[in-house]
This record gives structure tokens, sequence and C-alpha cells, in this order.
């Protein structure tokens, strides 16, 4: 699995936990292909399941389950700037990363908070 963490969003998601009450937790990933082929990205704050790839990334457990991983493979998740002033996590879909239905997954397929990405990571 080459799933990416920066260093600045793994920050991000570590100083979250430490601001509420997920410390220690590990971080689920997740991925899901909808009806126009874009991907719709979800993260939070999980226990470990029984069909979960765990790795660690920058010293963050992250959590990423069966389903999603063909979807993540090669994504990077990031936390940057996207508006002067305005840091939100944003998931950089692999270059050559392609849909099931055979489209690229480019621009539309970014994520991050504002897209209906972030499930609860506290930031």
């Amino acid at each position: 699995m080459s799933f990416m963490i920066t260093t600045s969003a793994a920050s991000e998601v570590l100083a979250a936990a430490a601001r509420s009450d997920a410390a220690g937790m590990a971080l689920r990933v997740a991925a899901r292909q909808v009806a126009d082929g874009s991907i719709e990205y979800g993260m939070g704050f999980d226990d470990e399941r029984a069909d979960d790839e765990p790795v660690t990334v920058e010293g963050l457990k992250v959590l990423i389950g069966s389903p999603s991983k063909p979807l993540l493979e090669g994504t990077v998740l990031d936390y940057a700037e996207v508006e002067p002033g305005r840091f939100e996590f944003v998931f950089v879909p692999a270059p050559d990363a392609v849909s099931a239905g055979g489209a690229t997954a480019g621009p539309a397929a970014r994520g991050g908070c504002g897209s209906g990405g972030c499930g609860g990571c506290g930031g």
C-alpha cells in the first residue's frame, strides 16, 4: 500500500487528536467511488478492525479498510493552504490513478473537509 501523508498533514492530525478525546487513536482514511466517477474521501479517528491494513506514516497510525485500498493507492493526504490564510486537508490522487469507470481521477477527485472528506478529524 503506497498511501502517503505529508509532514504537515500528519502534524495537523496529531494536533487535532491532542485537542480532542482522540489522543492515541489511529486515523482511519477511506475512499469510495461515486456515480459520476469521482472519488469521495473521508477520515476520522477510529479503532482498528479486522480487515484494516494499519500503517504508520510520519508517526501517525493510519487505518485503511479493504474496500478503500485500491482507491487510495498512490494517494497523498496533505494539509495545504487552499486560499490565503485558509488551510484544509486535501487528498491528491496519484497522477495516473484511473477510476473503475475508466476516467482519470484528476482534480475532480481532490478532496478535503470542504468536499465531504473529513469525517470528524477535529481539524
